[in-house]
């Protein structure tokens, strides 16, 4: 059976407004998370090139630069293919929703944004069935279900071996 990651969740926010990513951060490690920022798509990968991620949360736009495709190339590194993306953008761009699950995203978020929105998607696209397991085999390794050195379960003594 396994328990619960002890550790808390990595997530690097990408974003190029400084005041942005202060608050992001700042909502982020009052509630829990290990948060690391970056501004510009160089920093974002060297990071991503450091750690596991576990989030990834970034501007669409990154100093002019797609942060769309700026995503697709961190999630290639350091094995971050399973890592989710949440989107923040303040453009109003009509197929913004649509380009940004194009890249992966699973949530987009208008800025300005509640913090406790904010917070509230991070719970959730941390808590993706496919991402649950992957991080707590990551954290926690796998536990036997008896302690070691205790005699076999009735159902072990009574299930042929062949079926077992």
């Amino acid at each position: 059976m396994y328990s619960m990651p002890k550790s808390p969740a990595v997530i690097l926010v990408i974003d190029d407004d400084a005041l942005t990513l202060t608050g992001v951060a700042t909502s982020l490690n009052a509630s829990g998370y290990e948060c690391y920022g970056a501004r510009d798509t160089e920093a974002a990968m060297k990071a991503a090139r450091r750690m596991k991620l576990d989030l990834i949360i970034c501007d669409v736009n990154i100093g002019g630069e797609s942060g769309l495709d700026l995503c697709r190339e961190l999630q290639q590194q350091n094995d971050n293919l399973d890592t989710p993306l949440l989107f923040v953008s303040s453009h109003q761009a009509p197929d913004i929703i649509r380009r940004t699950h194009d890249a992966g995203g699973v949530y987009y978020l208008r800025k300005p944004f509640d913090p406790e929105v904010l917070i509230e998607l991070v719970g959730k696209a941390l808590w993706m069935p496919h991402l649950v397991k992957s991080r707590m085999n990551r954290i926690e390794p796998a536990r036997p279900l008896r302690p070691a050195g205790l005699g076999r379960s009735r159902t072990e003594a009574t299930t042929p071996e062949f079926m077992r």
